[in-house]
């Protein structure tokens, strides 16, 4: 048999970078006889990712024909179906992507089961199923108040972080609008897309005007270009609590007390500060703050927003009269009820959850600073939570290094994970260390799973994989 006439298969997670696949080490060598298999149409198609997990090898010869392209649809017979499922996944593959997502922890599904089945009422309907839905809706709410520090009535329960978010900012310019006043919308140049995004679009009409304005790698923010803000008339300051690419814990107690002395109306994003550091609107003056259920061991699509007493906020839809007529339509109370009990959960578990997450991420960038050489903690003089470890690395791609690590059988980001199908790299760390930043990104991140064993692995393998990619060796 000719050496040409064969056909290899290799696994592949699903990645391509700029057309060319980078792909798993174990293969198949399929004769020549099992070429049938192949699709032939597979030649006219685009060099894309097929679903199964396979690409061939562009060594490999289909019917004496040449494959040009570096991956191809194909159609598998049950020989290759057996050889592909006779390849092993990634042994013990390590998650430290939960600044991403979180799983439902097992009291929170608990907790919800019963408002799938026999309690499944409408709490908007007079009967008793209405009834006892209402009663739940409503412990769940004073839960929630309870644990900020806030009153039952300033609890909105909304459908995650992203609508939360826009509820606040868009909410609050747009009541201004409504008043026949120019606000401003000042926000940080690290905020989540979800507020950055809703500020610009709020102003989009010319009817307000949209101000960035800058964090610095420590931590601080340009005070000066808020009070700016501040003084061009009604101005919505949004400043998130933790920023969740590089953990940077931002100053948002005392940028409240400032927007507060001047008149002016506070929003925080706390997705990724719940949890993690103390969050009590009884103590720190915001007007509104953000929360999402995933980012807590909690159900993905809840999330809830506070609205201090008096402040008033225009709706972006508009139905019935649920959640103060902010929030309309029928309430899930399953979702309500899980957010409750994951937002009580991790808020109970803080103080001894921060403290041994905290000497995992040390452990971690110790570590990799020990064997990674011309790497950067990003964030690193500054207060950090204690979950997330964003390193900025030289002489990688960033794209290439997160394909690594994934067909490495470790799973972390370069960022937000919103972001994760964009073409450009993290805002973050570009407003951070400016546009030309050469490092790629890698963000790790920690959670109540997470163990030492866990750590130590991903570092390991981030080092040979650092060192593979800045050799040229193919991945």
């Amino acid at each position: 048999m000719h050496p040409h006439r064969r056909v290899v298969l290799t696994r592949r997670i699903g990645y391509e970078i700029q057309g060319i696949s980078i792909t798993h080490d174990l293969q198949v060598t399929i004769p020549a006889g099992e070429h049938d298999s192949v699709n032939r149409g597979a030649k006219r198609a685009r060099a894309s990712v097929w679903k199964g997990g396979w690409s061939v090898d562009p060594d490999s010869r289909l019917q004496g024909s040449k494959v040009h392209a570096k991956s191809y649809r194909c159609n598998l017979s049950p020989t290759l179906r057996r050889a592909r499922d006779a390849l092993p996944p990634p042994m013990n593959p390590i998650y430290l992507d939960y600044a991403a997502t979180t799983p439902v922890r097992t009291e929170v599904r608990d907790a919800m089961a019963p408002y799938f089945d026999e309690l499944f009422g409408n709490p908007s309907s007079t009967h008793r199923w209405g009834r006892q839905a209402a009663a739940a809706l409503a412990e769940a709410r004073d839960e929630v108040a309870t644990v900020l520090g806030a009153r039952f009535s300033e609890i909105l329960f909304t459908r995650g972080g992203t609508e939360s978010d826009n509820l606040g900012v868009c909410g609050r310019v747009g009541w201004h609008m409504s008043q026949g006043d120019r606000p401003t919308v000042a926000v940080s140049s690290v905020e989540h897309k979800a507020v950055l995004t809703a500020a610009k679009k709020a102003t989009a009409d010319g009817r307000g005007r949209c101000r960035v304005f800058d964090v610095r790698p420590d931590g601080s923010v340009d005070m000066d270009a808020i009070d700016a803000a501040l003084d061009e008339g009604p101005t919505v300051i949004s400043l998130m609590w933790v920023n969740n690419e590089t953990g940077i814990v931002l100053p948002v107690p005392s940028v409240a007390e400032r927007v507060r002395d001047a008149g002016g109306t506070m929003h925080t994003d706390a997705v990724q500060a719940a949890g993690k550091v103390p969050v009590r609107v009884d103590e720190v003056p915001v007007d509104l703050l953000s929360l999402a259920g995933h980012k807590i061991y909690g159900p993905k699509g809840t999330g809830a927003l506070f609205v201090r007493r008096g402040l008033e906020v225009a709706p972006l839809l508009h139905g019935g009269g649920q959640e103060r007529m902010l929030r309309p339509g029928t309430e899930d109370v399953a979702g309500a009820v899980g957010f409750a009990t994951a937002l009580r959960l991790v808020v109970e578990e803080r103080a001894v959850e921060a403290a041994r997450q905290g000497q995992l991420r040390d452990r971690l960038e110790r570590t990799i600073l020990e064997s990674v050489p011309d790497i950067r903690i990003n964030g690193g003089p500054a207060c950090r939570a204690h979950h997330v470890c964003s390193v900025g690395i030289s002489g990688v791609d960033g794209r290439s290094l997160l394909m690594s690590m994934d067909l490495e059988g470790v799973a972390a980001s370069g960022g937000s994970a919103c972001q994760s199908g964009s073409a450009s790299g993290s805002h973050v760390v570009s407003a951070l260390y400016g546009e030309t930043d050469p490092r790629a990104t890698i963000r790790f991140s920690l959670s109540r799973h997470t163990t030492e064993q866990d750590v130590v692995r991903g570092a390991e393998i981030l080092a040979r994989v650092v060192e593979r990619l800045r050799g040229g060796a193919p991945v």
